[in-house]
């Protein structure tokens, strides 16, 4: 059976705060042709507005500490600022985009996530059920999901959701009705041996050099999760998974500047 191509594109890092990167992004994404998800993260801005009403930031590798008085700042920050920004600027483009959360139509339900190693995340979920049939349905009548990185426990509480995990849950449970290309747009080509050195460039990236990078500490922090989550996209029916950087997404059949998860 042939599938439909489907495009899942996941933008973070510090291109959501800049506007000579983000606009960039905004523009390759309504370029590219056919059903396309967008999944946006926000971290650094949310770190800024906490600090500015004087609400504590604590991460641990990567993933943020969500008490009560920092889940009001993502929620506000993710799924009102940010992602109405997006929603504003694609609709200038173009491309008719349609702004949710993961509470919005029951489209994302998670668990918050329980104390392990002594670690509290406080309000932060980890999805267990994505309703495809209705993300489908919004896709079939011309519609772009643009989704922040909140989703809910059907019971009442909103939950801060890794950007990069709901990329891949949404690329995984669609999988088995597209051909699903899940890309992850940051700042850079795609991961880096050296930050610095912009022709250290892994254009092909196996789980086994992934963890010899991890255990010296050459990926770190904000690339853990989202290595995490991509090669398990990879290994649960994605098509295909790539790093890469954010105005090169409609770019990639014609160039090899990023990085394949293998």
């Amino acid at each position: 059976m042939k599938y439909t191509k489907l495009h899942v594109i996941k933008v973070g890092g510090n291109v959501i705060n800049d506007a000579t990167m983000l606009l960039p992004l905004l523009e390759a994404f309504s370029k590219l042709s056919g059903y396309k998800i967008l999944v946006h993260g926000g971290g650094s801005k949310a770190s800024e507005v906490a600090q500015r009403m004087s609400v504590p930031v604590e991460m641990v590798e990567g993933r943020r500490i969500t008490n009560d008085q920092m889940i009001e700042v993502v929620t506000m920050v993710y799924g009102g600022l940010i992602n109405k920004q997006m929603v504003t600027q694609l609709q200038a483009m173009g491309c008719d985009a349609l702004g949710l959360t993961g509470a919005d139509a029951n489209l994302i339900l998670s668990q918050k996530r329980p104390v392990k190693s002594g670690i509290d995340y406080g309000w932060v979920g980890d999805p267990i059920q994505i309703d495809v049939k209705k993300l489908r349905l919004l896709l079939d009548i011309g519609l772009v999901p643009v989704l922040a990185p909140l989703t809910h426990d059907g019971r009442g509480h909103i939950l801060n959701t890794n950007a990069d995990t709901i990329a891949n849950m949404i690329a995984v449970s669609m999988s088995s009705s597209f051909e699903v290309h899940l890309l992850y747009a940051f700042e850079l080509p795609g991961v880096m041996r050296e930050l610095s050195d912009p022709n250290s460039l892994i254009k092909v990236l196996d789980r086994t050099y992934y963890q010899k990078l991890k255990s010296k500490g050459i990926v770190s922090q904000g690339m853990i999760p989202k290595l995490d989550n991509a090669f398990q996209a990879i290994a649960h029916g994605v098509r295909r998974v790539c790093i890469t950087k954010f105005d090169n997404i409609h770019l990639l059949a014609s160039n090899d500047e990023y990085t394949t998860i293998s």
